[in-house]
């Protein structure tokens, strides 16, 4: 499957309280362009769960993928979850989605977990929402 257009990314960006009623109440996401086929998405997603969703993503349309990204999952002020690429290639138990993970409690520095939904290649919004909305609040 083929990484979406910049305007089909936009639809999904700006269209997210619309496309998850009930589980979105705000989202203050925007694409910031850093160039013609490169953009920022940042902001935060709050759930109806009292969780947020902060968001920083470096898109590169050019090459069809997600260059970068940085996910944390928060109830209140306490980061819960958070996604990152940074490569533990020393962690056999990442392999099936190298490098893509995610830190949670208890010892969320130290404790890594597969995040087998989230890459560089396919947009990671969708997985996001449905991961905040498995957690509750």
């Amino acid at each position: 499957m083929a990484f979406p257009s910049r305007a089909d990314y936009e639809a999904l960006v700006y269209g997210i309280p619309e496309n998850y009623p009930g589980r979105v109440q705000t989202s203050t996401l925007r694409m910031y362009g850093r160039g013609v086929l490169v953009v920022v998405v940042e902001g935060e997603i709050r759930f109806a769960n009292g969780l947020t969703l902060r968001v920083r993503e470096f898109v590169d349309f050019k090459q069809g993928r997600i260059a970068d990204y940085s996910y944390a999952i928060y109830r209140g002020e306490e980061k819960i979850r958070w996604y990152d690429p940074q490569p533990h290639p020393e962690d056999p138990k990442l392999a099936s989605t190298f490098p893509h993970h995610f830190h949670e409690e208890p010892d969320s520095k130290h404790n890594r977990k597969p995040a087998p939904r989230i890459s560089f290649t396919a947009p990671n919004l969708p997985a996001l929402i449905e991961a905040c909305a498995g957690l509750g609040g």
